[in-house]
């Protein structure tokens, strides 16, 4: 049965969207490829005529993903009185760090994406350029440069809160990992 070009794209969007969560549940290596197909129905035959590699895959499920944060970000941004609070208050948040397949890529695969392929390292680098001019929008500060560094360490402030809480085994210092940052955050 031929497949439409409609059906193509909605196929590749699907494995895209399962791949991303499943990255982010597993880590790059932990899924294979016959897996990941799998999980998004469909054989393990067709990945290569949607990918060129199974480091392709995960780069565009990054991308897709830092997409998606910055959709959720920006609309959060845009309906909150407070939006670098509402912001801070939605990542570093026991939800967030509860959910890793649902969650920031940052936060989930940040450190494994410093040994990934350069597609992958692109990808997180694009990403985090994304957030943070966002992030650079609403800081304070007197001059660009000012709310610009405010940005990047309100994004390590926030990726290093949820891995850090997502990594203890004690659920009261995760907790308390959480409220120290969003504190830290807020004030």
């Amino acid at each position: 049965m031929k497949v439409t070009r409609e059906q193509a794209a909605e196929n590749r969007e699907k494995i895209v969207a399962v791949a991303g969560k499943l990255f982010r549940e597993k880590g790059f290596d932990g899924i294979g490829v016959a897996d990941l197909m799998q999980a998004a129905g469909f054989t393990h035959g067709g990945f290569y005529g949607h990918f060129k590699s199974k480091d392709d895959l995960a780069a565009q499920a990054c991308r897709r993903a830092f997409a998606r944060s910055a959709e959720n970000w920006t609309a959060l941004a845009e309906s909150a009185d407070d939006p670098l609070n509402a912001i801070y208050r939605q990542y570093v948040s026991e939800r967030h760090r509860d959910a890793p397949g649902k969650g920031c890529v940052f936060a989930t695969l940040g450190p494994d994406a410093a040994r990934q392929s350069r597609p992958i390292r692109q990808a997180f680098t694009a990403g985090l350029e994304s957030l943070v001019a966002m992030l650079t929008k609403l800081a304070p500060g007197r001059s660009a440069a000012a709310k610009r560094r405010t940005a990047l360490s309100t994004m390590a402030e926030m990726v290093g809160a949820i891995v850090l809480a997502r990594a203890v085994d004690d659920p009261a210092l995760s907790k308390e990992i959480i409220d120290a940052a969003v504190s830290d955050l807020t004030a």
